[in-house]
């Protein structure tokens, strides 16, 4: 395989291509093809950006539909069919369901777009400028999304630029069991000389996607909600990784039943890796001047035309959910049976998560290296997350037949066993 090219031309910022430096050419559903012909089973799907698969075949012959009649392509925001489509759709399979009242804004393709236009929103909404995120969250590398997001290594790589505007408060468990994180918030909303200022918003993952797979607890969440409530501040879920499905519902958030003010969508919202993304907002919250947030690509009709595919053949009954939450408990019961043996060779680790979004925790990123490194020998593609990468984390498509899933967790418990004997 010849990566010479690439390895000279694209900047050093690549990170991807390190951890699996062949050249992919070919992918259906759960399973990827290198240029010499070799497959790989796939626990990455595009970062959580395919939970639908590789080349779903319904959602793809949408969208070869829609080019085969010389249907708008970009449309900046004007109106069209696509984005009509897709939004009726998405009220009828997702929102009136769910008994969710919403208005949609497309700010940009991508999740820091979607980030940064709803905290701004947030703000002008309440006219208060502070943002409070969690540790441990990340919600982008724009410098508006990144004040909100607590990794030191995207934080520094701003050049010294500081970010402003997010003030950060323990996640729940980030202090340890038995240790309700949200007394502390409390706690600063009702000291004036606390230092916190009041804030417009409150942003939040459910399960921390980079941060290395913490769910929260969903009477955690409920409280969150409560406070928000109770102090005039607006409740944003951040769904962008956890979202479409991944923990075994369209919202992360509907585990808990709370209903926030604010969600982000994007990641696997076009249902075939187009760049998408979306703000849902309660209507009374629209208070966007006409073209005060805008860009290019907030019109982009194939995705529109995928997304809505993706909803018509995935969301319009539970069974697909039900499949997700029964695949989610096959992943829970072995990554617990390799964290145990991984205990047994007198390294701490515990298995983590919610639905087909699953970690193991080896407590180092060098461990997790070794484990991932040797997987991908074996032919499974998985990454890490984590402060310090100490998170082997599951994003496999919610599609995989049962066929793939268990012969990638063979792979993964064989490479384990390998990597630390």
């Amino acid at each position: 395989m010849q990566t010479q090219t690439l390895e000279r031309m694209e900047s050093n910022v690549r990170t991807y291509s390190r951890a699996f430096p062949v050249v992919f050419t070919k992918a259906q559903n759960a399973r990827l093809t290198d240029e010499a012909g070799r497959e790989y089973i796939d626990f990455l799907a595009g970062a959580g950006t395919l939970n639908y698969g590789h080349n779903n075949p319904q959602i793809k012959q949408a969208l070869l539909d829609y080019l085969a009649e010389d249907n708008i392509v970009h449309g900046l925001d004007f109106f069209t069919a696509a984005k009509r489509h897709y939004l009726e759709t998405f009220e009828e399979v997702i929102l009136k369901p769910r008994g969710l009242d919403y208005k949609v804004q497309f700010p940009g393709p991508t999740g820091t777009n979607a980030v940064e236009a709803a905290i701004r929103l947030a703000r002008n909404a309440k006219g208060r400028h502070n943002i409070v995120t969690f540790t441990n969250g990340f919600h982008g590398v724009t410098m508006g999304a990144l004040a909100t997001t607590g990794n030191r290594k995207f934080r520094e790589a701003t050049g010294g630029v500081p970010t402003v505007g997010g003030s950060f408060l323990p996640y729940d468990g980030y202090l340890g069991e038995g240790t309700d994180t949200l007394d502390y918030f409390e706690k600063l909303l009702g000291d004036k000389s606390g230092g916190l200022d009041v804030p417009a918003g409150v942003i939040v993952e459910t399960v921390q996607g980079e941060g290395g797979i913490n769910a929260c607890g969903l009477e955690w969440l409920k409280r969150l909600e409560g406070i928000c409530r109770a102090h005039d501040i607006l409740l944003i879920v951040d769904d962008i990784q956890a979202g479409c499905g991944r923990t075994g519902k369209f919202f992360s958030f509907e585990h808990a039943g709370v209903v926030p003010d604010i969600v982000t969508n994007s990641k696997s919202l076009s249902g075939l890796g187009l760049p998408f993304s979306q703000v849902l907002m309660r209507p009374e919250l629209d208070v966007w001047k006409p073209g005060q947030y805008n860009g290019t690509f907030r019109g982009f009709a194939l995705a529109f035309t995928t997304a809505a595919a993706a909803l018509e053949h995935f969301w319009r009954d539970d069974s697909f959910a039900e499949e997700v939450q029964r695949k989610g408990e096959i992943v829970a019961e072995r990554f617990g049976r390799i964290a145990a043996w991984i205990r047994e060779q007198g390294i701490e680790a515990s298995e983590r998560g919610r639905g087909l979004m699953r970690g193991i925790d080896v407590g180092s990123g060098d461990i997790a290296d070794k484990i991932t490194g040797k997987a991908f020998e074996n032919g499974l593609v998985i990454e890490t997350s984590g402060q310090d990468g100490e998170v082997v984390k599951c994003l496999c498509p919610l599609t995989i037949p049962d066929e793939d899933l268990l012969k990638g967790l063979d792979i993964l418990e064989e490479s384990a066993k390998s990597a630390l004997r």
